[in-house]
């Protein structure tokens, strides 16, 4: 990690991140309402330029004691700071609007991109799986898009603003003229020099005291995702770790996680106090500085009190638009950790991409079987599970895929699938809609129960026969809560959610069923009987099955058994 550093590659990063956007199909509609914003921006830099001149008319009316005047000038401010809140008002209201949008737009391309080809779970497979994915794509894309949006329209202020009243400062600075060794120098404007050498070496100061905050947010960032998702996972396993009576443990695990949360924690409070300090002190000084610089023109009456008031007011706006560094420092050391999280993201992601096409496998549609030719299986780290093997799974002959732990049962299924990448070879499979797959815990969304039925389709299917399906499969007891929404993965037991797998696979009548243990939660009565109900009901389906039990054989005519030591598979009848 490096320290803070705005380099060439960070604003390309930032490019890179935001190009995508203002080159999309919204294009026209952000532009439009980049050029409101900027608009209305100008818009309230010409209102200060206006309220600017306001000081020195309303302040020499005090000096004067013109009562008429100041009435004047206080209605006059009045429309004056009118027409500023609303320009403030529909300039804030149109950022917002245009953050939404870049916002959503954003959030699903790295979606569509994070889901596609199974990039999330290629991720895990090829071991570069991003810490809290989920945090890059959720919080990580909102604080890049207000950044980016914030600071773009902050420095694009911050230039007018210094162009607007730069001039004014110049112009009413007037010379500053004194002695050195016997020579009379003069500066002109010497009120803008002084404002640009205060904000020169404030921003100096800054950078050298607050460079680490950088790689002090990205470890926060990190540490906080890393606490959180222990106790989300805790949560997603509260039953198996009760039953193992393993809270001791988890405890040690969340204060051992939230200790280096804490410790960062403090180092980056320490760094943001020395800024604090340097702030506070920054901005008291000028406050006074330009009243200062400015006294000795007042007290030789070279111009009013309303003069000097507006010296001052410019010189305010002349060193804030200068010191905006100073002022964002914190904020764009944030920005720069959430462009950097967002392009490592990026760059895993196609590096995943890369890595997979190392891998080949062949996949041929056929109609009728399931085959493989001189396909080899690896684990992730190279090592062969399975070499060169060779099978044909017909139409209609139940297969029982067996072999000791460790053989490869699970992860054969998951290539036939084709979500295990690291694989060799040809296969032959029919289309993908013909093929259903179902793990031993099949995956419940949230939502109602009707679309945990319905899942991952959208097949139309009447209540009348979700609740016989329901019965059938042995949990009618659920008929009545098919538009309960809950988190059912939680709600339902793992055999209840087998059994509700079940249910899937009526409605779906796949033309092959591969079940990885889906029945291993079942007792062996209700196992018969949801092996039976595809028999029955599903007679054209042809199941591939991996199990252990000897009761599964009798409903399967063929057996693939996997050699562990071979490293080979064998067809047989059974």
């Amino acid at each position: 990690m490096q320290n803070f550093s705005l380099s060439r590659q960070f604003f390309k990063d930032v490019w890179l991140l935001t190009k995508s956007y203002w080159q999309s199909e919204e294009k026209k509609k952000a532009c439009f309402l980049l050029a409101c914003i900027l608009a209305l921006t100008l818009g309230i830099v010409y209102m200060l330029v206006l309220l600017n001149q306001w000081n020195n008319s309303f302040y020499s009316a005090l000096q004067n004691y013109e009562t008429e005047k100041i009435f004047d000038e206080l209605i006059h401010f009045s429309w004056l700071a009118a027409i500023y809140i609303v320009l403030a008002v529909y300039s804030y209201y149109l950022q917002q609007m245009l953050i939404l949008n870049w916002r959503r737009w954003l959030t699903v391309r790295f979606l569509d991109i994070w889901l596609k080809n199974k990039t999330y779970y290629n991720l895990q497979m090829f071991g570069k799986d991003t810490d809290n994915p989920d945090q890059r794509i959720s919080e990580d894309v909102r604080l890049f898009v207000e950044m980016t949006l914030s600071f773009t329209i902050g420095i694009i202020k911050s230039l007018c603003t210094f162009a607007s009243f730069v001039f004014i400062l110049y112009k009413m600075s007037g010379p500053l003229s004194f002695t050195v060794f016997g020579t009379t120098l003069t500066i002109q404007g010497y009120l803008f020099w002084a404002a640009l050498i205060y904000s020169i070496i404030g921003t100096y100061i800054t950078h050298l005291v607050g460079r680490k905050l950088v790689q002090l947010n990205f470890v926060q960032q990190r540490y906080e995702a890393d606490f959180r998702f222990s106790m989300i996972r805790l949560r997603e396993n509260a039953e198996s770790v009760a039953f193992y009576r393993g809270e001791q443990q988890e405890a040690g695990v969340f204060k051992n996680r939230f200790k280096l949360l804490l410790d960062n924690f403090w180092r980056l409070v320490n760094k943001q106090k020395q800024l604090v300090w340097l702030n506070s002190g920054y901005s008291q000084i000028a406050i006074i500085f330009p009243f200062v610089a400015a006294m000795n023109r007042y007290l030789n009456r070279e111009f009013t009190l309303g003069g000097l008031m507006q010296v001052s007011n410019a010189f305010g706006y002349v060193q804030s638009s200068l010191s905006y560094f100073i002022d964002m420092y914190t904020a764009i050391a944030q920005w720069q950790a959430v462009v950097m999280r967002l392009t490592y993201f990026g760059n895993h992601m196609q590096e995943v991409a890369q890595d997979a096409d190392r891998f080949h496998l062949e996949r041929f549609a056929t109609s009728k079987k399931v085959s493989a030719d001189a396909m080899q299986v690896n684990l992730p780290d190279g090592t062969p599970l399975l070499e060169k093997i060779t099978f044909s799974l017909n139409q209609g002959e139940n297969v029982l895929i067996k072999g000791i732990s460790g053989s490869g049962k699970s992860t054969l299924l998951r290539a036939i699938a084709g979500i295990w990448p690291f694989v060799e070879g040809k296969i032959n499979l029919p289309e993908r809609d013909q093929l259903m797959f179902i793990p031993q815990k099949p995956y419940i969304p949230l939502g109602t129960l009707r679309e945990a039925l319905l899942y991952p389709g959208s097949k139309p299917v009447s209540d009348d026969e979700l609740r016989l399906l329901l019965v059938r499969c042995q949990i009618g007891y659920l008929q009545d809560k098919l538009d309960l929404t809950a988190d059912w993965s939680h709600v339902l037991s793992v055999g209840e959610q087998q059994r509700l797998a079940f249910v899937r696979a009526h409605i779906q009548q796949p033309i092959w069923l591969f079940l990885d243990e889906a029945t291993s939660a079942l007792d062996e009565e209700t196992e018969a009987k949801m092996y039976s109900l595809l028999a029955e009901f599903l007679p054209m389906t042809t199941v591939v099955s991996v199990g252990h039990r000897s009761t599964l054989n009798k409903y399967h005519q063929k057996v693939l058994r996997l050699d562990k030591t071979e490293k080979r598979v064998y067809l047989e009848n059974l």
